[in-house]
């Protein structure tokens, strides 16, 4: 690889070496209400525009051979915005959930869903699971929408349901190892996230696959989520191939 060390600088990501380039991209998807705010318009503006945002980048990320990519839409501690806001990121999302059929129809996009459905309205969940059924055959881009997520809450679900295989007899405490637990999450049978970008300036991991990022590189932007542009996920991507990674190794 040194011929690519050597030339790093000067290659574009199309150019970049199969093995380079990260299976799994997380995003951490932050700054719609500061975006909108500088502009003197309402926070809701801000997800509209992000949500445009996240259309344009999902389909970046399948043109440039990524196999999963996990966007965290809502997280679990969400609900403590003002409830205006909450009630304009829900219908963004039924909207979206209307449209990603026919939008991402000619695309090779498998849409899932993780994190906790429990206090969805009844017609999100509904969408979900037609988006979900829809597209489960399709074998390109694994698309995973992180709603009403939290690592923690994650590892808590998982963590119950592993006691109650114990206290079922249906394995041993001593079973429980670190595959088992990653087999357990809402991301098993997918690899780990390489790489995880976060705009909007701040440095934070937000609670976002605490348990799969052990390892992840991150990569920390100083633009607003609404403005990311794939520009900024190809300068993301060559800053990720550059590191290197051993993972607790020399």
């Amino acid at each position: 690889m040194a011929w690519f060390r050597k030339k790093q600088e000067e290659l574009t990501v199309d150019q970049l070496p199969k093995e380079l380039i990260p299976k799994h991209i997380g995003f951490i998807m932050d700054g719609n209400g500061r975006w909108a705010k500088k502009r003197g318009m309402p926070r809701r503006m801000g997800h509209v525009t992000g949500a445009q945002t996240f259309r344009k980048i999902v389909k970046a990320c399948e043109a440039r051979g990524i196999r999963s990519a996990t966007f965290y839409a809502f997280s679990t501690e969400n609900w403590k915005r003002p409830q205006d806001e909450v009630d304009a990121i829900m219908n963004l999302l039924r909207e979206y959930l209307k449209e990603s059929l026919s939008d991402f129809k000619s695309e090779n996009i498998r849409t899932k869903f993780i994190g906790d459905r429990t206090p969805l309205a009844p017609d999100i969940l509904a969408l979900i699971e037609e988006a979900e059924a829809e597209t489960a055959h399709k074998t390109g881009l694994t698309l995973n929408i992180a709603l009403n997520y939290g690592g923690r809450h994650e590892l808590v679900g998982a963590m119950r349901v592993l006691a109650e295989r114990v206290k079922a007899g249906e394995m041993a405490a001593e079973d429980i190892d670190e595959q088992c637990i990653s087999d357990t999450l809402d991301t098993a049978g997918q690899p780990d996230p390489d790489l995880i970008i976060r705009p909007s300036g701040e440095y934070r991991t937000s609670n976002f696959l605490l348990w799969q990022s052990a390892y992840a590189e991150y990569v920390f932007m100083d633009v607003l989520w609404p403005d990311f542009s794939e520009e900024h996920l190809d300068k993301a991507i060559l800053q990720y191939a550059k590191r290197n990674r051993r993972f607790g190794g020399v």
